[in-house]
């Protein structure tokens, strides 16, 4: 039984057979050819050639003759001599080049012509010699030698013109064999190839397209398929082993399928377990598994497609998962979604996560609503308490505060040293107390949306150098550095100036308190796809990497700080300022380095000299 290698050396080695005869053959008939044309440069070519030269030179060498008969004897002999030499140079190439029956008796006999004719050219060019003897001489002697050279110079190059023309004859009458026997070869190669090919067919084609669609058959999922095994080749055993490779797949998905049931039992009573509104979805949108509370409040029950809900964010959620391939959570949402179940008002707060394979490629979704209702009205509730007690201590306060600027102003009679020092730290106290409350009003004010923003399209620079220009003198006295590295080219962003320059008073005033003396503080931006990123970086002694996530909490201090912090307010209100502003912030510190706080802000459109949205 022949193997798969063994019928293709067979099939494969008959068609090379016919290439390498037919490529033999060719050059064998072009080698023949090539001899052909070489013998007939070879053996007459240069014999034409000198037969040619010699007729010129002679009747060059008899121009000569007649000059010197003319008169012109010096002209004459230069003449008669270089062209003497040209002949006896052509005539030896013919000698040395002699190749046809009776050619060199002719060549030998031009040789002898020629010695007599170069004799009597000494006397005829003889000045001495009486003119009319001279002419004598050319017309009875010289001029019958003339002849009678040139003559048997133009029968040499005659027969060599003609075995030229045999040969040529012979050389096309070699071409057209060799072109017959050619098509001959041809012929026979195109009748046998295709007997090749069917046999390559039959025996390794046809079992591999039954392969082929078998394979294709159980992408399908026909796992009941058997494919029929003709041979005992290296096919043959291909097909057994696919057919002993769709036995196991049968077997694997029997018991893969009951996994897989009990797997959606399972994972669909941990749904049903889970308080917050979970669902997983396919590629397509389509809902596979969801909790209890996803499928009443919002509708995605199984089966059904997200973009089909009236709920068009829950789709715009979907989407933008799917595009950037990354987990969509809180932060990309700053604040909750409302929502309406049974005409009761709540608040649900997404986290979209992309299921991703092994090659990073979404294969579905899963979304998580988790209500934050409660949350939501605790902190309404906080900001209420925050807003009326700020507003009911203010008032005491400014009387406190006006009491207290009188004393020290002696209004009321006049004070002793301890008396004036009391007082002078309750006006600090007080003043303390006074910026935690309008901080306190800030954060509540920005919160529940009540501060209106004056937006404009504004020059980073314009920003960034309006709030440094207080920070210069104290920067100066404290021995700090102040940098800016504000690019010329960079595009303007939408912004509250205002507002804008107190998130700038507070990171700068942040960075002051501390940076010690011979340190710098760098204010910098960069443009990025939407938005303008700006960072204050400093030298100071940096945060603990362990109270990062805190830093903009209200009412947070990082500890060991000194005695020159505050409340922990200033950095609340700069999240408040830059998130009302549809921006991030950050902070990232080295301990013994310093720190570098950013915040983004939204730039405009050249065009329409509107915000562009993240």
């Amino acid at each position: 039984m022949l193997g798969i290698r063994q019928k293709l050396s067979l099939g494969f080695g008959g068609l090379l057979l016919i290439i390498l005869i037919i490529g033999i053959q060719s050059i064998i008939q072009l080698t023949r050819l090539g001899v052909s044309i070489d013998v007939i440069l070879r053996e007459n070519y240069r014999s034409v050639i000198a037969c040619q030269e010699m007729k010129e030179a002679l009747e060059r060498m008899d121009s000569g003759i007649l000059f010197t008969l003319l008169g012109y004897s010096q002209e004459g002999t230069e003449f008669i001599r270089k062209n003497e030499s040209v002949f006896e140079n052509a005539l030896q190439t013919e000698l040395n080049n002699i190749t046809l029956p009776g050619e060199r008796e002719k060549a030998a006999h031009v040789q002898e012509l020629f010695q007599q004719f170069k004799k009597i050219v000494k006397t005829a060019e003889n000045p001495e010699t009486h003119l009319s003897e001279r002419q004598h001489i050319y017309f009875t002697q010289l001029f019958p030698l003339f002849q009678e050279i040139k003559t048997t110079a133009g029968h040499i190059l005659d027969m060599n013109q003609q075995n030229m023309s045999d040969a040529n004859d012979r050389a096309r009458s070699k071409a057209a064999s060799s072109r017959k026997f050619m098509y001959v070869l041809l012929i026979v190669g195109t009748v046998i190839a295709p007997g090749f090919m069917i046999f390559i067919e039959k025996w390794i084609l046809r079992p591999v397209h039954r392969l082929i669609r078998s394979a294709q058959e159980i992408k399908k999922g026909n796992l009941d398929l058997v494919v029929p095994v003709e041979s005992g080749d290296e096919v043959g055993q291909l097909s057994e082993a696919f057919n002993a490779m769709a036995k196991g797949l049968r077997e694997i998905r029997r018991s893969d399928q009951a996994r897989l049931v009990r797997i959606q039992d399972s994972t669909q009573h941990t749904f049903n377990s889970l308080p917050d509104a979970v669902a997983v979805l396919d590629l397509q949108g389509r809902v596979e598994v969801a909790t209890e509370s996803a499928k009443t409040v919002f509708g995605l029950k199984p089966g059904i497609q997200v973009q089909g809900l009236p709920l068009k964010w829950l789709a715009d959620l979907f989407d933008n998962v799917l595009r950037h391939a990354r987990p969509l959570g809180p932060e990309h949402n700053g604040t909750a979604i409302q929502h309406f179940d049974k005409g009761e008002e709540r608040f649900f707060r997404p986290m979209v996560v992309p299921i991703l394979d092994t090659e990073k490629q979404p294969t579905g979704v899963v979304m998580s609503l988790k209500d934050v209702t409660e949350q939501r009205h605790q902190d309404d509730l906080k900001r209420g308490v925050i807003s009326t007690v700020s507003h009911q201590l203010k008032t005491p306060l400014t009387s406190m505060r006006m009491a207290i600027h009188l004393l020290l102003e002696e209004k009321v009679g006049p004070l002793t040293e301890k008396q004036a020092e009391l007082l002078v730290a309750a006006r600090e106290d007080s003043d303390r107390l006074h910026d935690i409350l309008n901080n306190l009003l800030d954060i509540s004010r920005i919160e529940s949306g009540r501060v209106q923003m004056e937006f404009r399209a504004v020059s980073p620079q314009e920003v960034a150098m309006g709030a440094l220009e207080s920070f210069r003198t104290a920067a100066k006295d404290q021995g700090v550095t102040l940098e800016v590295e504000l690019p010329g080219d960079l595009p303007q962003v939408w912004a509250d100036t205002t507002r804008v320059s107190h998130v700038f008073a507070n990171l700068l005033s942040n960075a002051l308190k501390h940076t010690p003396a011979g340190g710098k503080i760098t204010v910098s931006a960069r443009a990025e796809e939407n938005g303008l990123t700006f960072s204050i970086t400093d030298t100071g002694k940096g945060i603990p990497s362990e109270y990062l996530p805190r830093i903009f909490a209200q009412f947070f201090r990082v500890p060991d700080q000194g005695t020159q912090t505050g409340a922990g307010l200033g950095l609340a209100i700069v999240k408040e300022i830059v998130e009302a502003h549809g921006g991030t912030v950050s902070a990232d510190s080295i301990e013994g380095k310093g720190s570098t706080f950013s915040f983004t802000l939204r730039r405009v459109d050249p065009i329409s000299k509107k915000e562009i949205s993240s």
